[in-house]
């Protein structure tokens, strides 16, 4: 029995020794199929933190190609442009910005450059582009405040458009008090203008390329000259049918239908198709409160027809048109007395004052030609024969113009904040 086991056993021992043999085989195995799997994982997480700075591929959603190729034959909406900036002097004015920019003119001989100053506000919303000047002539100093004061306006940060103020044109005339250029010349007889011309010339040239050329509209504020005083009015061509609207929406009282002087700037500007207002008030070298408040009120007024600012005032009276203007001059040298005071309505005939000598002995009396509203008048006293003593502008209804005159002046005052307001989408 014990023989016949034998073989068994040793069977069965060989079967342990066989599994004993085996296991350490096994567990070599084992480790290395985990060892490989750890160098798998860590493959994996390198890669994935490589992966991680790269865009992830987005998964295409069902249905995108059929909502595409439904979509091709629909127009694609186009994107809307922001507004272009506004150039001049080769600088930038964004929309929405507020800049002053000097345009350079020449140099003094004392090597100072001589530049003008000009202010831009370029509204965020497409409009008009509405130059106001002043002091083309040097001494003409009411417009200077009166665009100081058009600045200041805080409803000018709503802009419709884009508004260029120069508030001083002839920069050597308004440095030495003078109407003049130092070449002795008029800057208003001088445009267009030449770059190789003279100093007036070349001033001129250089307003119209960067000022006049990029604008759409235009108002020039003047005063009187050599001792004149003027009533605030208004001289356009009337029978250009935008230059009338701008003309009327200036509310002043009285309108000049005047023809253009060769050599103006507002001849210069007709010329290239852009509708331009002059307007005179007051005397040169001094301010005069009443022909700012109007120059002010007016340029808001044009700026309102022109959409670039909304006006909340009601209609303007219809202004008195006149058709012709005449200097009545002194008959004698002497000494000229007078009281009467622009605005004032005349007769034809009548007295306006009389020139005598310094001792009383003769007077010689000055006499009007026909009716009308005085619109101008000398202011010094010291007369000689042939001078310009009081400009006359010739109406229909003289009486209802004067009337009209003393109201416009008697409601004048500053700028409320209710009457005008940024215009509205």
């Amino acid at each position: 029995m014990e023989e016949e086991n034998r073989p068994a056993a040793v069977e069965s021992r060989s079967d342990e020794a066989r599994a004993l043999d085996a296991s350490p085989r096994q567990t070599k195995k084992k480790k290395k199929k985990k060892k490989k799997k750890k160098k798998k994982k860590k493959g994996t997480k390198a890669a994935e933190s490589a992966d991680e700075g790269l865009p992830k591929k987005k998964k295409k959603k069902k249905g995108t190609k059929a909502a595409e190729s439904a979509d091709e034959g629909l127009p694609k909406k186009k994107k809307k442009s922001p507004r272009a900036p506004f150039v001049i002097g080769g600088v930038e004015v964004l929309p929405g910005e507020r800049r002053l920019v000097n345009l350079q003119l020449t140099r003094l001989y004392t090597s100072g450059d001589v530049v003008i100053p000009v202010h831009v506000i370029h509204g965020r919303r497409p409009g008009p582009r509405l130059f106001v000047s002043a002091a083309v002539h040097g001494d003409e100093i009411n417009g200077v405040e009166a665009i100081r004061r058009l600045l200041k306006l805080r409803l000018l940060d709503g802009l419709r458009g884009t508004l260029v103020a120069i508030p001083v044109v002839n920069v050597h005339g308004f440095l030495a008090m003078s109407r003049y250029t130092p070449d002795r010349r008029d800057l208003n007889r001088s445009f267009p203008g030449l770059a190789k011309g003279s100093l007036a010339g070349r001033v001129a040239k250089a307003f119209m390329s960067e000022v006049v050329a990029n604008c759409t509209h235009g108002i020039d504020l003047h005063t009187g000259s050599n001792h004149r005083t003027n009533l605030p009015h208004v001289r356009a061509n009337l029978a250009d049918p935008a230059t009338r609207q701008l003309a009327e929406a200036f509310r002043a009282p009285v309108l000049i239908d005047a023809k253009v002087r060769d050599g103006s700037l507002r001849q210069a500007a007709l010329e290239c198709g852009i509708p331009m207002l002059l307007f005179e008030g007051g005397e040169a070298l001094r301010f005069d409160r009443v022909v700012t408040q109007a120059a002010v009120g007016g340029v808001l007024g044009v700026m309102a027809s022109l959409g670039m600012v909304t006006s909340r005032r009601s209609q303007a009276p219809e202004p008195f048109v006149a058709t012709s203007t005449r200097w009545i001059r002194a008959p004698e040298s002497g000494l000229l007395i007078s009281d009467l005071e622009v605005g004032a309505a005349v007769s034809a005939g009548q007295e306006l004052g009389f020139v005598s000598d310094p001792y009383g002995l003769r007077t010689t009396p000055v006499l009007a030609g026909k009716a009308g509203i005085v619109i101008g008048r000398v202011k010094l006293p010291l007369v000689n024969e042939g001078d310009a003593l009081f400009h006359v502008a010739h109406l229909d209804d003289v009486d209802g113009a004067e009337v009209a005159i003393q109201e416009y002046e008697g409601d004048l005052g500053p700028i409320e904040p209710s009457e005008f307001g940024e215009p509205q989408d």
